[in-house]
Order: C-alpha cells, then structure tokens, then sequence
C-alpha cells in the first residue's frame, strides 16, 4: 500500500479497489431504490473490509473514538444513508471501540471526487470539513476507498485544527495508481 496521505500516521485498507471488490462496494455504496435494492450481503461485506483494515493496525495505534468521514446534507438525503457511518458503526461494535459523538460536518457541498485528477480532488475539497468542537487525542478516520487520500489529508486537517494529535485512516479499499475508479 502506498504511503498514508499527508496528516495522517498511518492509514489501512482491506482489499484494492478492482474486481469483486469494486463491485461489491460499489453495490454496498450505490443501491438502488425502494426495499427490493436492498442488499444485506453488500453491507455484510463492505463492514467486514472495513473491520479487517483496522484490526490489520498494529495495537500502538488504537484510537480514542473512531469517526466517519461525514456526507454533505444534501447528499445524504439523496442516497439515504452515509455509508461511512455505516462502516465506523460496525469498526467499533465488531473491536469494541468507543465511537465518537458526531465530530466532524462537511460544510461544503462539493463535487463527486470520482473521476477527478490527483490535484482536482485536493481543490475540491479545500476547506470541506470543520470539527464540531474538540476532537480527542487519537482518532481512526473512516472512509470507504482512498483513491488520491485527499479527502483523508483534508478531513484530517480538520481534525487536527481541533486538537487531534494522532489521525489513522480505515477503508475497506483503495484505488490502486493508475486503475480509473469512474464508475
């Protein structure tokens, strides 16, 4: 796995963001409408993916609460629900860890990082995140794939600004260099 991105100690995933993976991911992070999309096999797995990336981290970094990285309102409205909640919900009922209290908003709605270039992504989400008051020591940062870890690095930097000292990123996934993550 390449380097954590920048504000980050260290960062884990499960799986690369290609093959079934992708698909069931995919499955777990766009399902369709009404209860006949309903896909409890995806969520089963993409949970799974996310618990192994941070039981994968060595036992020095373990957190004070795990949070997700937030949806915008508008985009949780849309799909219905804010898939790395989700995966930060299942992190800490399967390790036993402490989840924090809603910590972080995104403040910006910002355009869908998929398809966009390294430095595209870094510009669309400057400035997205703001913590909701201070954030604890050590905090695991929960994202479904890394692509570029830009929204990583800025979610982070959000964090940091709110007294976080040790920033560890989770996801089921990431994209590995030079495989496309549009859809």
């Amino acid at each position: 796995m390449p380097l954590p991105p920048r504000r980050l100690l260290a960062w884990s995933a499960a799986a690369a963001y290609t093959g079934e993976w992708r698909e069931w991911i995919r499955r777990f992070k766009y399902p369709g409408r009404g209860l006949r999309a309903l896909d409890p096999a995806a969520d089963a797995v993409a949970c799974w993916l996310a618990t192994e990336a941070a039981a994968a981290l060595p036992a020095g970094l373990a957190p004070d609460a795990v949070v997700p990285v937030p949806l915008h309102p508008r985009r949780r409205r849309e799909r219905g629900f804010d898939q790395a909640a989700i995966l930060a919900q299942a992190i800490c009922r399967d390790l036993d860890l402490p989840r924090a209290r809603p910590l972080l908003e995104r403040t910006r709605d910002t355009a869908r990082q998929t398809g966009l270039s390294r430095p595209e992504r870094r510009r669309n989400l400057r400035a997205a995140f703001a913590a909701r008051g201070p954030a604890p020591g050590r905090v695991w940062l929960v994202d479904d794939v890394a692509t570029t870890g830009a929204t990583l690095s800025e979610a982070a930097r959000a964090l940091r600004r709110a007294g976080c000292r040790q920033i560890v990123g989770i996801c089921c996934a990431h994209t590995p260099r030079g495989v496309d993550d549009a859809p």
